[in-house]
C-alpha cells in the first residue's frame, strides 16, 4: 500500500537499534567513569553491598536528577541529610558519548535525509526515559549510622533509636531533567555537526548559532583537558594517587570550569567544614573555603591571597577566549557586529550552564533525645555561583572576543572584511 503524500516512513527496526545505541553508548559511559570514580573514592567498601546503589545514584545525579537523603532514629532521634551535586566527569562522559553515537551516520540503508536526526532523538528520547526509570529505581539505599560512642550506641539500641541514612532517587525529578539533559546535548550536537543534513528551521539554527557554540563548547572541552594534566601532574608528584584519581574522574570539570570562570572575573560562594570533604582540593580554594565564618567568596582577589599564581587564571583565561574569538570569526566570516554579538550570547549561556552545574550543597547530621541541633552536630559543604556576575562578564568577554576575533580575521584574510550576516 502506498503512503499518503507527505506521511513519514515507519521507524523501521534498524532505526530504533540506531536511537538505542545512543541511549547504550550513554550509560555506558557514564556507569564506567562513575564505577571508577567512586571505586577510586572508597566507595567499593561500603557495607551492605551498597556500591551498585551508589554508582545508580551518581548516573541519575550526572543527568540532573535529584537524590534525596533521608534518615530516622526510633521514636527518640532524628537524622537529617541534604545533597545537592553534579558529579561532571560522569556528566560529560556521558554527552560525549551520546553526541557522538547521535551524530554517526547509519552504516547500511538509504543516505540520511533531513529527518533523520531529529527523529532518530526523539526515538533516543523515549528509550532514555525508559532506561532511566531502573536506574533510578536502583538508586536507594539504608545505612546504619555508628552514634561515635559505644555507650550512646547500646542506649540507643536499647531505647530504639537507631540512627539510620539512606538515600533514593526521586523518580520525577530525575525522569524531567534526565529527559532536559538528552535534549540539551541534541540541541549542541545539532550546533556542533557541520555536514548532518537538517530541515530547514534546524539548518537555519545552526547557520546562525552554530559556530559560536562550537567555539564555547570547545573552550569547556579545553578547559578541562588542561585540568587534566595539572591533575595528572599532581597526581604524579605530590601522592594521594588514588584520591586524586577520584575527583579526577567525578569532578573535574567542575574545578576546570571554575577556574575558567575565576579567570574571567566571576565568583563562587561557599563553605567547607575543618575536616574538608574527604577528597583533595587545590590548596587556595580549600583555604579561601575555610574562612568567612561560614560564607567566603573564592575570586581572583581571595585566591591570590592564599596563592599568588592565581592571577595565572586570567591570562589562561584570556588566550583561551581570544584564540576562539579569532579561530570562530576564521572559519565563519560574518560581519563584525554579529561576530562580537554572537560569541557574548554563547559566553554567557555556556558560563551560566556551567556555573549552574559546578554548584555543591550538602548537608548532614544527627541528633538524638532531643540533645544537640542537627546542624551544630552536622557539617555543611556549599559551593554555588555568583550566576548573574558570571553570565554578565561572559558576554562581556564574549563580545570583546568576537569583536577582536572578527578584526584580526579580517586583517589575516588580506584586510577583506565579510559584510554578509548569517545564512
Amino acid at each position: 500500500m502506498n503512503r499518503p503524500a507527505g506521511s513519514l516512513p515507519r521507524p523501521s527496526a534498524r532505526a530504533w537499534a540506531e536511537a538505542l545505541a545512543v541511549v547504550v553508548a550513554a550509560l555506558a559511559a557514564m556507569g564506567a567513569v562513575g564505577a571508577l570514580g567512586l571505586w577510586a573514592a572508597g566507595a567499593a567498601g561500603l557495607p551492605s553491598g551498597a556500591f551498585p546503589a551508589v554508582l545508580a545514584a551518581t548516573v541519575a545525579a550526572a543527568v540532573g536528577g535529584t537524590v534525596e537523603l533521608t534518615g530516622g532514629a526510633g521514636v527518640f532521634g532524628r537524622t537529617g541529610a541534604t545533597l545537592e551535586a553534579v558529579p561532571l566527569s560522569v556528566t560529560l562522559a556521558g554527552a560525549l558519548a551520546a553526541g557522538a553515537a547521535l551524530l554517526r551516520p547509519p552504516r547500511h540503508g538509504p543516505p540520511s535525509g533531513p529527518a533523520d536526526l531529529p527523529a532518530r532523538a526523539a526515538r533516543a528520547a523515549v528509550l532514555w526515559l525508559l532506561a532511566l526509570l531502573p536506574v533510578t529505581w536502583a538508586a536507594r539505599h539504608t545505612f546504619r549510622v555508628s552514634l561515635g560512642d559505644s555507650l550512646l550506641d547500646e542506649l540507643g539500641a536499647a531505647l530504639g533509636a537507631r540512627p539510620t541514612v539512606g538515600f533514593r532517587a526521586d523518580v520525577g525529578a530525575t525522569l524531567g531533567w534526565g529527559l532536559v539533559w538528552l535534549l540539551a546535548v541534541c540541541a549542541v550536537a545539532v550546533c556542533v555537526s557541520r555536514r548532518t543534513p537538517l530541515p530547514a528551521p534546524l539548518l537555519r539554527l545552526r547557520d546562525a548559532a552554530g559556530p559560536a557554540v562550537r567555539a564555547v563548547a570547545a573552550l569547556l572541552l579545553v578547559y578541562v583537558l588542561l585540568g587534566l594534566v595539572v591533575g595528572v601532574a599532581v597526581l604524579c608528584t605530590r601522592g594521594h594517587a588514588v584520591r586524586t584519581m577520584a575527583v579526577l574522574l567525578l569532578g573535574l570539570p567542575n574545578l576546570a570550569w571554575l577556574a575558567l570562570g575565576v579567570g574571567l572575573g566571576g565568583a563562587w560562594e561557599g563553605s567547607v567544614p575543618g575536616g574538608g570533604i574527604g577528597l583533595p582540593m587545590p590548596g587556595a580554594l580549600a583555604a579561601v573555603l575555610r574562612e568567612g565564618g561560614g560564607g567566603a567568596t573564592v575570586d581572583l582577589a581571595s585566591l591570590s591571597r592564599h596563592d599568588g599564581r592565581a592571577w595565572v587564571l586570567v591570562a589562561v583565561a584570556v588566550l583561551a577566549l581570544a584564540a576562539a574569538g579569532f579561530l570562530t570569526a576564521r572559519a565563519f566570516p560574518a560581519p563584525l557586529w554579529w561576530q562580537g554579538v554572537r560569541l557574548a550570547v554563547a559566553l554567557a549561556a555556556g558560563l551560566w550552564a556551567a556555573g549552574a552545574a559546578t554548584g555543591l550543597s550538602a548537608r548532614y547530621g544527627l541528633s538524638l533525645l532531643g540533645i544537640g541541633d542537627l546542624d551544630a552536630f552536622g557539617h555543611e559543604v556549599r559551593l554555588h555561583a555568583l550566576l548573574p556576575r558570571l553570565s554578565g562578564l561572559g558576554a562581556l568577554w564574549g563580545l570583546v572576543a568576537g569583536l577582536l576575533g572578527g578584526v584580526v580575521a579580517g586583517g589575516v584574510r588580506g584586510g577583506r572584511i565579510v559584510r554578509t550576516g548569517p545564512r
